[in-house]
C-alpha cells in the first residue's frame, strides 16, 4: 500500500512497554485520568509507600558529612531566647 508515493510498513512497530511501579513492580496503567496521576505508580497505595519511604529518610543523596561548630553557643543564661529578647 503506497500514499503520496512513500510505502507504508505493513505492522507498525510495538508501542514500548510502561516502566513497571517502582514499589510493587506491577505493571502501570497507561491510559486514564488516574493513571496520569499516579505516573510512575501503579497505585495511589504504592505512591503513599514511596512518600512514606522518602518522610522516614530511606532515600538519601549522600554528600560531604555536616560540618560541627567549633564553638556551640553561649549558654551562659538558662534563658535561650534572652538573646532574641530586646
Amino acid at each position: 500500500m503506497r500514499l503520496k508515493g512513500r510505502p507504508v510498513p505493513e505492522e507498525l512497530p510495538p508501542k514500548p512497554a510502561a516502566p513497571p511501579c517502582p514499589i510493587c513492580g506491577k505493571p502501570v496503567p497507561v491510559e486514564g485520568a488516574a493513571a496520569a496521576r499516579l505516573r510512575p505508580f501503579c497505585s495511589a497505595r504504592c505512591a503513599d509507600v514511596d512518600l512514606g519511604r522518602w518522610f522516614g529518610g530511606a532515600y538519601a543523596i549522600p554528600g560531604p558529612p555536616p560540618e560541627l561548630d567549633e564553638d556551640p553557643p553561649d549558654s551562659e543564661s538558662g534563658d535561650i531566647g534572652a538573646r532574641y529578647r530586646s
